[in-house]
């Protein structure tokens, strides 16, 4: 928000505040204030937000006034140990609601809640006043059986009562099953929340069972409905001569897909070669056409729209298109005909695009490379590898060169990179995790991205100056607050920042990332820098991507797995074919505010899935080394003790009642830990030995202690 917008904010509010006012409709306000025409959105707009902040209350007759109490409206985020918290849309801090001020309401209640002044400095506390209504209904967790009646355990910790199911309405489940709780009642501060059990997942000790129950309590759609399954298997007809006509004719382009050794859905495929006489390189980034195949408001597209994204666990993946398309028709596969849509760049020796052309096209993979054998080629020389795709080779060289030089100019700009070690979990047939290692990315999978990001922003910029209806990926500004706060705290290692006062420019935080790679505190003051940034989204505004130090970005690479690549395909092939008339661009100017939020919505609810699973299995995996010694880094740190992150990616606790050697107190300002009598200090990013004391699959919770 504009410091014009809150200074006037701050004056209507004075006006509310003078001892002489009396309540008055927004007409009297706007007459009061002078408030033209043009400026009556903008005076709505600081009502709203006044009203939001608890500080103005509406009358029964209409009128504004200053409220009696600080009431705000906001999401409820429950917390197991029974307190909770309130996010208030706009608001920085969430306000913290201790557990005898819950009054009844529960993890993504929308509730009512007045706000307790502040205590020196401290998070501001507030109390629920009601419950407007309840986000949550249905839950899974675990059944218990007694003689009339039977409960169930929440797997959602966030969630912190057990459900009471009559026994009639416990669908025949017996202790020990997962199941699929729909809620009946909500309960009271005196009275358990009911429910009656819709489905039994599965018993706990069964294989997959643990995986499905994240499924299920995220609420992803798993089964695709039989009309879009008919529909899909119509539309996945071979290449035709009828398909082809109109497209540019690009069979004869060498052009590979590099991906995982698992992958089966291969959207995007690149070509390049060396133009010796312009200096240049002509770059192709080929796209595979889903929308020929899921036609606007068909029961395949309401479905894609509804899933958003395909969800990526360790044991499977959720599609957002059925198999029939995502892993058949759509699928770049090698040696067959595709359509697509390509983006054909001219790059020169500055990595600059200098001319491009965006296609329908028919395309034929030469072949289906894989990241570890283009990373044997180019890194070790691998004989046998380079043997054996020989013909690629000289294109695998030309790609590197390209590659390093987009990611210089990415560099230069201020592009933020964090290196956090991805984990790749290793199953066996019974679903147990048998090895946790980190997924370090090489050079393949390098040029992959700095050929999918120079495409996502060549279109992007291309859509935004010629003015029409798009979807772009965007990433604000760090709020100015979070900024300063970070430059405090890394000011303790001996770092600072430049020009933080207004708005913080990337290079700086790229400039900080340099300086503290390879050191103990990396980790830390790495995930510090990334909480203190927001989180990107899909918006109908360019206003740019922070993070990439991009100032035109989307996403355009993976319509088969990602609905809004699959949303600008149509919006690019209608234009590409004269079709956007008036009629067309009203129409996605009405549609793209929805999609975008669906879309942000999917996105994220597809990573917590991911990060839960993950999670889980990392958990499972310790239980089987309970007792053993682990050499870690200290990464984490809060009263209740510090988090040490193993080599492989696991993380766990040592709380302060496992520390035996001495009563240990936490430094807030120094993130550190020191000992009353011994004077010994843990510090972020120090190297300890730990010993595995527990790990609960259940709670999700890994404990350690210091182990020698």
């Amino acid at each position: 928000m504009d410091n014009k917008f809150e200074k006037r904010k701050e004056i209507v509010y004075s006006l509310m505040c003078d001892p002489h006012y009396v309540p008055m409709k927004i007409k009297e306000i706007a007459i009061v204030m002078q408030v033209v025409k043009e400026d009556r959105p903008e005076l709505e707009a600081i009502l709203e937000d006044l009203q939001r902040d608890g500080k103005i209350e509406l009358t029964k007759r209409g009128k504004y006034k200053k409220a009696e109490r600080a009431i705000s409206t906001g999401l409820f985020i429950g917390n197991a140990r029974g307190f909770g918290f309130v996010e208030i849309e706009g608001r920085e801090e969430d306000i913290f609601i201790p557990e005898e001020h819950v009054n009844g309401a529960i993890h993504h209640d929308t509730v009512e809640v007045e706000i307790l002044p502040g205590k020196n400095g401290k998070r501001q506390e507030g109390i629920v006043t009601r419950i407007i209504s309840h986000e949550l209904k249905e839950i899974v967790g675990t059944f218990e059986k007694s003689k009339n009646f039977g409960f169930v355990r929440p797997d959602n910790q966030k969630f912190s009562r057990d459900i009471f199911i009559p026994i009639e309405r416990s669908k025949g489940a017996v202790n020990g099953h997962k199941v699929l709780v729909e809620l009946t009642s909500y309960g009271s501060n005196t009275k358990k929340p009911e429910g009656k059990v819709i489905k039994i997942i599965g018993h706990i000790n069964d294989p997959g069972t643990d995986i499905l129950s994240v499924v299920y309590g995220h609420e992803l759609p798993m089964e695709f409905p039989e009309r879009v399954l008919n529909q899909a298997e119509r539309v996945a007809k071979e290449v035709s001569g009828a398909d082809r006509q109109g497209r540019e004719d690009l069979r004869d382009l060498t052009i590979v897909t590099i991906d995982g050794e698992d992958a089966k859905d291969l959207d995007d495929g690149v070509s390049v070669t060396w133009d010796e006489q312009q200096k240049f390189w002509h770059l192709g980034v080929h796209i595979a056409d889903v929308t020929n195949y899921v036609q606007e408001n068909s029961a395949l597209d309401r479905e894609a729209l509804k899933r958003g994204t395909s969800v990526y666990l360790v044991d499977r993946v959720i599609p957002m298109l059925p198999h029939t398309l995502s892993n058949g028709m759509c699928s770049l596969n090698q040696g067959v005909d595709r359509l697509a849509l390509s983006c054909l760049m001219d790059v020169d020796v500055r990595g600059e695009v200098v001319s491009h052309r965006i296609v329908e096209s028919v395309i034929c993979v030469n072949r289906r490379m894989t990241y570890t054998s283009v990373a044997k080629i180019l890194e070790e020389q691998d004989e046998a590898e380079m043997k054996k795709y020989e013909e690629l080779v000289p294109m695998f060289r030309e790609m590197e060169k390209l590659a390093a030089i987009l990611r210089a100019n990415r560099k230069k700009r201020g592009s933020i990179d964090f290196n956090f070690a991805e984990s790749k979990i290793l199953l066996n047939e019974k679903g147990e995790p048998v090895e946790i290692k980190p997924y370090d990315r090489n050079v393949a999978t390098k040029i992959i991205e700095d050929f999918m990001l120079l495409a996502n922003e060549t279109v992007a910029q291309d859509y935004y100056w010629q003015e029409l209806p798009f979807l772009y990926r965007t990433h604000e500004s760090p709020d100015p607050e979070r900024i300063q706060q970070l430059a405090a705290f890394i000011a303790n290692f001996g770092y600072g920042m430049k020009g933080i006062r207004e708005e913080v420019h990337p290079k700086e935080l790229q400039k900080l990332l340099a300086r503290i790679e390879d050191s103990p505190e990396e980790s830390l003051i790495s995930r510090l820098t990334l909480r203190s940034m927001k989180q990107a989204r899909y918006t109908v505004d360019c206003t740019g991507h922070f993070g990439l130090a991009a100032k035109y970005y989307c996403h355009f690479t993976s319509p088969i797995r990602r609905y809004p690549d699959l949303q600008i395909h149509r919006i690019i092939k209608e234009n590409l074919r004269g079709r956007l008339n008036g009629e067309r661009i009203a129409h996605y100017e009405e549609i793209l505010p929805g999609v975008a939020e669906q879309t942000s919505k999917t996105e994220r609810r597809a990573d917590d899935a991911e990060r839960e699973v993950d999670k889980m299995k990392k958990v499972e995996y310790m239980e089987r080394h309970i007792g053993e010694t682990f050499e870690g880094v200290i990464s984490g740190m809060n009263s209740y003790g510090f988090y040490v992150e193993l080599p492989n990616t696991v993380e766990g606790m040592v709380h302060v009642s496992n520390l035996y050697d001495d009563r240990y107190y936490y430094n807030e300002e120094t993130y550190e830990m020191y000992g009353v009598d011994t004077g010994k200090v843990y510090r972020m990013g120090q190297r300890v030995r730990v010993r595995v004391l527990d790990a609960d699959k259940e709670m999700r919770t890994i404990d350690f202690c210091i182990g020698e």
